[in-house]
């Protein structure tokens, strides 16, 4: 029969050394993570946020591309063909001006836009670290749940396999 070890000195002061840890460092965890939380909440949309968000939703899709392709088409074929009197002839300069216009203003909206949703996703990561500091510090309360467990089962087995010793003493 294999007689189970005994925890040492040694061992239970590591042991002890270690759940001290624990609870220093979920005692230091929590309050940071409050603090974080509360400092990384996202902003509330504004007007001029939700239109930029709306621009870029739109600017941004195959629908506008199309809708321009088509635009530019129309364009390029009116004043090639003079079907209307030509008001914009071969080098396109007002073309270039409306279309440099249209860069001029939708990037700084699509940048806008862009910075809301870093915002946004730097609020969703500082959630998931929270909620996973939050479950690293549930397990460790299980892990220290279970190895009192273990050891108050390794205690009574001692207990018993002493008991056991002691009744073979006595019979032998």
């Amino acid at each position: 029969m294999n007689a189970i070890p005994k925890l040492d000195q040694a061992d239970l002061t590591l042991l002890h050394e270690l759940r001290g840890h624990r609870r220093r460092h979920r005692a230091a965890a929590k309050p940071a993570a409050e603090i974080a939380a509360a400092q990384t909440a996202p902003p509330t949309p504004t007007l001029g946020a939700k239109a930029a968000d709306w621009i870029t939703a739109r600017v941004g899709s195959w629908r506008f591309i199309l809708w321009q392709s088509g635009l530019l088409v129309l364009w390029l074929s009116a004043n090639v063909f003079a079907w209307v009197q030509a008001w914009d002839p071969y080098p396109f300069i007002l073309l270039n001006l409306v279309l440099s216009f249209q860069a001029a203003y939708t990037a700084p909206i699509i940048m806008m836009s862009q910075n809301r949703m870093g915002d946004i996703d730097r609020a969703r990561a500082q959630d998931d670290y929270n909620i996973n500091l939050k479950a690293e510090l549930e397990i460790e309360t299980l892990h220290q749940k279970i190895d009192l467990l273990r050891e108050t089962e390794i205690a009574k087995l001692v207990a018993l396999v002493e008991k056991l010793e002691a009744r073979l003493d006595a019979k032998a």
